[in-house]
């Protein structure tokens, strides 16, 4: 397979523009993959988006329906999808399963066991987020990985994790064509990560036909897959266009499918009109948060985080930058204890006059200054939110710079943990609170989204505990002590909880909620 070739873009505005066919999916979207290897650890969303879709994993989920009759995947069920069965040993410990004898590549090559071993240790060899992500399924090293014969895969555990079903289902643990990366292989790049980074290495329901970074990505459905039913679709066009007000248009004159990341305020706006079809979904497992450096002084002094916390414009940012869009995390019933759950709100709104006492008391009666940092690239909401927030801070006497991060240099500058205040995200593929937890307050991590830089022993203690016990009650009380520990030391403000929102024509059905947020191209169709 050669390397992929710049696409020539489809139309999807002037005179030349027409309603797709009933078997292609137009999508717009101001983000698109910066990449096409999920391994890598700078792979953006998108790259997850595009790996969901050309490569396979060994098992999948079932669906469900939500109370508004959205249809969804269900976290709580394990289907196959590379993997037919499995079988797991007595104490939990012994994972094998037994692949598809029929599944192959996209290059024809037939998938075996030897190809999941190696992409495992590939996952684990990647570093960073491929390699946080495996462990929190227990994932941690080659040799737990095991070639049975050409169809029979087996993974081995030192301990019960109930998160490594799940998280074989995520878009991490793909299948790899590994003879045809390894073909790209060099001294310096034993996994092939540059290669497979710009070409397709899969055999998942679509191949990327052709992909023109930061422009257009085009799929084509790969008729011989065998990993579920065959798509109704036989091409998805993701086309990056960065003017919301133009996406917006194209969807609303029918010249385009689907359209997603449009600010808040064009979802609630289309959803009133209703010409189109609007799916909004809250994010399981999501929260969108204030963090507050606790290496960097004042944020060392919980009296302070707390007064940002009574100071924070809560409604206006739910209002005026949200439009409703969301699930709010604020105003929660103060005479009942936290739930042994996450996302929880906090239990105050907005007082100023409170805020300015535990500033005082924190021993800044005058205020100070400090800095607030957010991804460029989500600047649609996240620049109203910092400006609301600069605002009611600087009532209590705080002076807020504002810093606006190029979405390209927005992970490094998380790595860095140098930002003494920043707005961001963290929304959990495995929807269980210990996992959140584990991904943005554990200590062992030091994980990118850990921008708080909050590091507390007792805390990873309750983590753990929580992680791996197979006791309901043990797990409740760990959960109830951590979330707990947080919302008392305050390192992140709950801000909302956001919403999956999805805009289409009213021909497209199938469409399925999915934890990583994106459309899945396997279940879409058109009537």
């Amino acid at each position: 397979m050669s390397m992929l070739t710049a696409s020539v873009l489809v139309p999807v505005s002037g005179p030349s523009a027409a309603p797709a066919p009933k078997d292609t999916l137009v999508i717009v979207s101001e983000m698109g993959p910066n990449g096409l290897d999920t391994m890598v650890p700078t792979a953006n969303d998108h790259s997850r988006m595009v790996t969901w879709h050309a490569y396979d994993r060994l098992v999948s989920h079932g669906e469900k329906t939500l109370p508004d009759g959205t249809i969804s995947y269900d976290a709580k069920v394990m289907t196959p999808e590379l993997a037919e069965s499995w079988d797991i040993s007595e104490d939990g410990l012994t994972y094998i399963f037994h692949l598809r004898k029929d599944a192959t590549f996209h290059d024809g090559t037939k998938v075996t066991a030897k190809d999941v071993k190696w992409s495992f240790d590939r996952a684990i060899a990647a570093g960073g987020f491929p390699t946080i992500q495996m462990a929190a399924g227990s994932l941690v090293k080659p040799e737990q990985f095991s070639v049975v014969d050409d169809y029979t895969f087996k993974a081995t555990f030192d301990q019960v994790n109930k998160l490594i079903m799940p998280d074989l289902a995520v878009p991490v643990p793909v299948i790899v064509n590994s003879e045809l990366a390894k073909k790209h292989a060099t001294a310096a790049d034993p996994w092939a990560f540059d290669w497979v980074s710009r070409n397709d290495a899969g055999g998942g329901a679509f191949k990327v036909e052709t992909w023109t970074p930061g422009q257009q990505t085009v799929f084509v459905r790969f008729d011989e897959w065998k990993s579920g039913p065959l798509p109704k679709l036989k091409k998805v066009v993701w086309r990056q266009i960065p003017s919301a007000g133009t996406r917006r248009a194209l969807l609303e004159k029918g010249d385009v499918d689907m359209s997603v990341g449009l600010p808040p305020k064009d979802y609630a706006e289309l959803a009133k009109d209703g010409k189109v079809k609007v799916i909004g979904v809250p994010v399981q497992n999501d929260l969108v948060f204030l963090d507050m450096n606790v290496k960097i002084p004042p944020f060392d002094n919980p009296k302070v985080r707390e007064a940002i916390s009574y100071a924070l414009p809560y409604k206006e940012i739910f209002s005026s930058a949200l439009y409703g869009r969301a699930k709010p995390m604020y105003d929660g019933d103060p005479s009942t204890p936290y739930e042994p759950t996450w996302p929880v709100p906090i239990k105050h709104g907005q007082d100023f006059e409170k805020a300015k006492k535990l500033l005082a008391e924190a021993g800044f009666p005058d205020g100070f200054k400090t800095t607030l940092s957010f991804d460029l690239s989500e600047a649609t909401v996240r620049e109203p939110s910092a400006i609301l927030v600069q605002e009611a801070l600087k009532k209590i006497g705080i002076d807020v710079s504002l810093e606006k991060v190029p979405g390209s240099n927005w992970f490094a500058q998380m790595a860095s943990k140098k930002m003494p205040m920043v707005i961001a995200e963290f929304y959990g593929w495995l929807d269980y609170p210990d996992y959140h937890f584990f991904w943005t307050y554990y200590g062992g991590n030091n994980s990118v989204f850990n921008t708080a830089n909050y590091v507390n022993p007792v805390l990873d203690k309750e983590i753990d505990t929580a992680r791996f016990t197979s006791d309901p009650a043990v797990f409740k009380a760990s959960m109830q002590k951590a979330v707990d520990i947080v919302m008392t030391e305050l390192p992140r403000i709950p801000l909302y909880n956001r919403y999956a929102d999805y805009a289409m024509q009213k021909n497209v059905e199938g469409f399925e909620y999915w934890f990583h947020t994106h459309p899945d191209f396997r279940q879409i169709y058109k009537n």
